[in-house]
């Protein structure tokens, strides 16, 4: 029992120092292990840090460049598709060059006017990003970088912006735009699968990370304040960023939803405020180097110890390798950043230079030389004052020199540089500053522009605006002239002339407006015409607007106005008013007096009745007498020429022949003395009135002249009085023509009534005539059948062509009082001409 309990005891010793001693060497390994692990971790963060800083940062150069583009500055002023061509050009060549997402041009309103993704479904050409802060501050003058998640092309990237200026100004009027892609960056961290890199913003929102599932999620629970303003600045899309289950204790550890726990190192991120990296090593990675020599404990102290070494070893060795690999990738995207640069510097279509504090030039790009005709041995470590006129080099020396050493930048200074054939050029040059460690500009970096031609067209343009000028003031003195004229017309025109608009509306009027109807031209600006007249009088002359306004033709109407002495009769002219477009925009009107004239006319039309009255009774009274009283002579002068024939028939065979050639000439004597009476007044038109009269005037015409006659009634009424009259005398008269003048072989008369209109028409198939060369003759007779269908209330149309025959048409309403001095009634078809209403 003794040697059991002794073996015992020894044994719990043993297992007690043991454990002691395994307990202590775990302890020791744990704490050294952990001591590594934040070394390694502080070290791993510093690097990484440097890394993200160095590639957020490498655009910054390239972007100040750009923005030095002349091209890009043109596409600002004068917008247009050559120039737009050659600015996206620019932006193409800085994208491959550069191996970025995209570069773009944004105007002031901070629309994208160019783009070298323009053809890309997701295209920024169009777009607005003016709620981006990285466009807010650089169109303040002021460059930003800034990352943020893309509104259109839904990818991550860091944004680098700098603002345009147009010379001699200090407000941009634009900017240019470098986006490059995050997910580089995250491809390049190189990380183990224990190791975790956070990038978060000032809200703690996850942006960059190599591990996935935490990206756009909270380090923080989120109030709906919080991501209400996170919504609203749209920099890391629609939400819902939502808590990763990340606790970050202030005693650098970490764990998440599922129990894992982390090691935390956190820094500040260079140039983006409140923004933090998060380098997060896994603790059972850490927790594996202090279990892995435990484990080796059963086996001989030696290989343990081989083991841990080994494993120590390893560990090491990958961890500097990998610091390695990582320093070694971000020499060579230094290099490569140095590489494009120097690309784009001597393939840049303007002239870049830098010179050192003392004014010698240090470099020179391929177009400064190609612009100014020298080769770079010729000018690299000259002044540059020595390739500039004498007075922007004093200038140069003077002022400029000292100032941008002392402040870094100046923009839009003019010089003007000698070429190698003496030849000035015109140039405007801006430039920012290299500052070494302490802050001290130690050379320049500069753009100059060629403005000679843009010189040359200014020239151009301010002799442009000088002969507008004048062309301006001479259009300006004939416009003066021909309004003093118009006014003239309207001042002393004795006739009415106002101006409407399209919904009646007074614009203006003329004296005689005014001093008729006692309203001046400032008061009835506005009004219409039920404000000035009584209702039927502005009823009229709104009919008659309107009339214009929808026909878009000029009008000729006859208007009643009341005025203080009675109603008035003016003859009115109204045609449209056309605005610029074409478009029809009211109504003009000039109206005359015709009063006087009318009531002449009046006058005249009875007079003009009662002698064309006065000539059927006077024709009638011939007629009766040359039937009733020269008829009966004749008639008893036969009765004895054939008494004397047959009473000397046998006796005096001479006699007898003597008398019954009278016989034969009295005889015809009758005959010309009855067609005389007819002609004047032929008796059927009183006893069997109007159709039997022209069916006889056709019968006797045909026979009287051989032409063809027909005639046509239907339906027609009995027709008597000044009705009657007129239709036969117009009939008769047209038959005299045709046999005058027409030519003709057929004549067609037609008789018929239409509703309450009597239509009689004379149609022949002679040569016809120009109505515009019409004789003196034809004149008259035409004249006078329209004076006859006047004073029946009717109208009298002639048509007529050469070589179409001659067509009159005469229609009269039936209704009209057989009174020929009777004024026109209600019926009349009389058709209003300027003198006649």
């Amino acid at each position: 029992m003794k040697l059991r309990t002794i073996l015992l005891v020894l044994s719990l010793l043993v297992f007690l120092s043991a454990s002691t001693g395994g307990y202590l060497y775990y302890s020791s390994l744990k704490e050294a292990a952990f001591r590594e692990a934040n070394r390694q971790s502080s070290a791993n963060l510093d690097l990484i840090k440097k890394n993200l800083s160095a590639y957020l940062s490498e655009n910054i150069k390239p972007v100040i460049a750009l923005a030095g583009m002349e091209d890009l500055l043109e596409m600002l002023i004068r917008p247009g598709d050559e120039n737009q061509r050659r600015a996206n050009t620019i932006l193409d060549l800085y994208k491959e060059a550069l191996e970025v997402d995209v570069c773009y041009l944004m105007n002031y309103e901070g629309t994208t006017i160019a783009s070298s993704n323009r053809d890309a479904p997701d295209s920024f050409l169009g777009k607005n990003f003016a709620f981006r802060p990285y466009f807010q501050q650089a169109i303040h003058s002021a460059p930003a970088t800034y990352l943020a998640l893309g509104v259109t092309s839904k990818k991550r990237g860091v944004y680098h912006s700098f603002p345009i200026f147009e010379k001699g100004e200090d407000v941009p009027i634009g900017l240019v735009v470098i986006k490059a892609s995050i997910e580089l960056i995250e491809k390049e961290l190189n990380l183990s699968p224990y190791e975790f890199i956070l990038v978060t913003d000032p809200q703690g929102i996850i942006f960059i990370s190599n591990r996935k599932e935490w990206l756009y999620q909270s380090l923080r629970k989120l109030s709906p304040m919080d991501k209400s303003e996170i919504l609203k600045s749209r920099q890391f899309g629609e939400g819902p960023w939502t808590w990763s289950g990340l606790d970050i204790n202030d005693n650098g550890s970490a764990s998440d939803r599922l129990g894992n726990e982390y090691l935390v190192h956190r820094q500040e991120m260079d140039n983006y405020p409140e923004w933090k990296v998060y380098y997060l090593h896994s603790f059972s990675a850490i927790s594996k180097r202090v279990f892995g020599p435990l484990i080796g404990i059963s086996g001989p102290i030696i290989l343990m110890l081989c083991i841990l070494i080994g494993v120590s070893v390893f560990f090491l060795y990958r961890k500097a390798s990998h610091d390695i690999l990582q320093r070694r990738a971000a020499e060579n995207a230094l290099r490569k950043s140095e590489e494009r640069y120097r690309l784009i510097y001597h393939n840049a279509p303007a002239m870049l230079h830098s010179v050192n504090n003392k004014g010698i030039l240090v470099s020179v790009s391929d177009h400064w030389l190609k612009a100014l005709g020298y080769n770079r041995e010729e000018v690299v470590g000259k002044k540059l004052s020595r390739f500039l006129t004498e007075d922007s080099g004093r200038m140069l020396e003077k002022t400029f020199l000292p100032e941008f050493f002392r402040t870094g930048a100046v923009s839009d200074i003019p010089y003007q540089f000698v070429r190698n054939n003496g030849e000035i050029t015109d140039t405007l040059l801006s430039a920012i500053g290299e500052r070494d460690e302490n802050g001290n500009v130690v050379r320049s970096l500069a753009v100059s522009i060629d403005i000679t031609e843009r010189k040359q067209t200014e020239e151009a343009l301010k002799q442009a605006q000088e002969e507008l000028g004048l062309y301006t003031k001479n259009l300006e003195r004939q416009v003066r002239k021909r309004t003093s004229e118009i006014t003239s017309i309207l001042k002393h025109s004795p006739s009415v002339i106002y101006i409407k608009d399209g919904d009646g509306h007074y614009l203006m009027i003329n004296s005689r407006f005014e001093e008729l109807f006692e309203i001046q031209n400032e008061n009835i600006r506005g009004k219409t015409d039920d404000d000035i007249f009584p209702k039927e009088t502005a009823e009229q002359f709104r009919k008659n607007d309107l009339k214009v306004l929808t026909d878009g033709i000029s009008s000729q109407v006859a208007e009643q106005v009341p005025q203080l002495d009675g109603v008035h009769t003016y003859l009115s002219v109204k045609f449209p008013v056309y605005d610029e477009t074409g478009g029809i925009s009211g109504v003009c009107g000039i109206s005359t007096d015709v009063t006087a004239l009318k009531k002449a006319q009046d006058q005249l039309r009875r007079l003009s009745g009662s002698i064309i009255e006065s000539q059927e009774h006077e024709r009638t009274a011939i007629a009766r007498e040359l039937h009733d009283q020269l008829g009966q002579v004749l008639t008893a002068l036969r009765m004895d020429a054939v008494w004397i024939s047959e009473h000397f028939k046998g006796d005096d065979l001479k006699v007898s022949e003597r008398a019954l050639s009278m016989r034969s000439l009295i005889d015809d004597t009758i005959e010309g003395v009855r067609n005389m009476a007819v002609r004047l007044r032929p008796g059927v038109l009183d006893t069997l009135g109007l159709v039997d009269a022209l069916e006889w005037l056709a019968v006797d015409f045909e026979k009287r002249t051989g032409i063809s006659c027909i005639f046509e009634n239907r339906e027609i009424p009995g027709i008597d009085g000044a009705l009657a009259t007129t239709s036969y005398r117009i009939a008769q008269e047209s038959l005299t023509n045709v046999t005058r003048h027409a030519d003709a072989s057929r004549v067609e008369v037609k008789l018929y009534k239409e509703d309450s209109i009597l239509v009689l028409s004379i149609t022949d198939n002679g040569r016809g005539f120009d109505k515009k060369v019409i004789s003196d003759s034809q004149g008259l007779g035409v004249l006078g059948m329209k004076e006859r269908a006047g004073l029946v209330g009717g109208i009298l149309e002639i048509h007529s062509q050469p070589e179409y025959g001659t067509q009159v048409h005469f229609k009269a309403p039936i209704d009209v009082k057989d009174s020929s001095s009777e004024s026109k009634g209600k019926g009349s078809l009389e058709k209003p001409s300027p003198l006649q209403f």
